[in-house]
């Protein structure tokens, strides 16, 4: 196989990275993007030679206006779309966010409409299935002190088919 053939072969999926963000009473933030019908974790691509820890920092000063310190990974969820291609996303910790800091959140108006705190059980509501599945895994491995591998926003317990 000529190197060509074997590079055609390799994936080269989109990557994205969010922030799991609790208040005190354990709910979640979430924004409302002005380009999806649900809401989302804050968060957003990994650019060139950015890593997904990077990302994920900028993306939440660029959609909040905060600089929150960004703890350990939660999540890697293998997640495929029909019209984007194979994407892998990572779910970092971004701790507990006081009033003190939440008053000092400015959204990204050209991409954010608002943001909010919900109690977990609110989020089938509110957001498509894969993300509420990501979500409540990246709450369980918080709690747990652990890290989990998803496929297209599921526990991985035997290969996913494509």
């Amino acid at each position: 196989m000529s190197e060509n053939e074997h590079e055609a072969k390799m994936a080269h999926p989109r990557m994205a990275a969010g922030a799991l963000f609790l208040d005190d009473a354990d709910r979640v933030l979430l924004v409302e993007p002005s380009y999806k019908d649900y809401w989302d974790i804050p968060g957003g691509y990994v650019e060139t030679g950015e890593s997904p820890r990077q990302a994920c920092v900028r993306e939440v000063h660029e959609e909040l206006g905060i600089k929150p310190a960004i703890g350990r990974l939660l999540v890697v969820d293998w997640a495929p779309n029909p019209g984007e291609g194979d994407k892998v996303l990572y779910l970092f910790d971004g701790g507990r966010l006081g009033a003190e800091e939440c008053r000092r959140i400015v959204l990204q108006t050209d991409e954010l409409r608002g943001y909010a705190f919900h109690d977990a059980g609110e989020l089938p509501q509110l957001t498509i299935s894969r993300p509420v599945r990501r979500v409540t895994a990246a709450i369980e491995a918080r709690a747990d002190g652990v890290t989990v591998y998803l496929e297209q926003g599921a526990a991985a317990t035997e290969a996913a088919p494509r």
